[in-house]
């Protein structure tokens, strides 16, 4: 249910973006924030009488286990964390400067709008398979799709800036992402045991989450600064990085969880 919700949010969401845009003129996209808030209420009345299940992780020896610098020390462990900060936050950098850059290219915003909107697909749609898949193909190759799948898009963003390099680069990007950052969630899983979880997940999230918002931030002043092309050289090196340190740690042996 939630990946169809957010499914159906990549294909609501930019449509409403293109109804609405010119509906306030001379303010544009005035009409589209308001629009925005009327959905965000609607699913707060939707949600007001949903009853959650409470649910204690790591049960009584939550508190027991490894110290946790003992386990992100472990090359397992930095090659699964880097794994997910790489395939997020290089996500987060070329999605939020394509907008920008299409409109530098005086693209119409009618074309940014399908080009987000086929990304978020992207994103969520291949996650209605990615629990056959991995089981299948294991979390690693799963990681090493999504570096391919990122490669691939930074490839299209450098050979050209018409719309379709920006949509097939878009597409390439959410593809990535779904199959990096799931593979990397599910190597994290590999590296902890259940009373260690809670630790372990919460500091993966702190660096992933964290970087991520740095990538967020700095990505329209990287692009004005230096352009679109200096924008997707910034992936490489990080791609390079994330790919030595999973083939140094990402086929460790799991941890016992037993």
């Amino acid at each position: 249910m939630g990946y169809g919700g957010c499914v159906f949010s990549g294909l609501l969401g930019p449509q409403l973006v293109n109804i609405t845009m010119d509906l306030w003129t001379p303010y544009l996209f005035m009409a589209s924030f308001a629009a925005q808030g009327l959905v965000a209420f609607l699913c707060m009345l939707i949600l007001a009488g949903a009853k959650l299940q409470k649910r204690e992780i790591g049960g009584a020896n939550a508190g027991q286990g490894r110290p946790l610098l003992e386990i992100a020390r472990k090359r397992k462990f930095i090659a699964a964390a880097l794994s997910g900060i790489v395939s997020y936050a290089l996500m987060n950098l070329l999605m939020t400067s394509a907008p920008l850059a299409m409109k530098m290219r005086v693209l119409s915003l009618s074309d940014t709008n399908w080009g987000v909107q086929w990304h978020v697909i992207a994103m969520f749609l291949p996650s209605f398979w990615t629990g056959f898949l991995v089981q299948r193909f294991g979390s690693f190759r799963f990681v090493v799709v999504g570096f391919t799948l990122i490669a691939a898009a930074t490839f299209f963003n450098l050979a050209g800036q018409t719309t379709g390099h920006f949509w097939v680069g878009l597409v390439l990007l959410g593809l990535g992402w779904s199959f990096g950052f799931v593979g990397a969630s599910l190597l994290i899983v590999e590296t902890n045991r259940p009373e260690e979880s809670r630790r372990v997940q919460s500091f993966n999230d702190f660096l992933v989450f964290g970087t991520n918002a740095i990538a967020s931030f700095s990505s329209g002043t990287l692009l004005v600064r230096s352009g679109w092309d200096a924008v997707n050289y910034e992936v490489i090196p990080a791609l390079i990085a994330a790919v030595l340190m999973l083939i140094s740690g990402g086929r460790s042996r799991p941890v016992e969880r037993n």
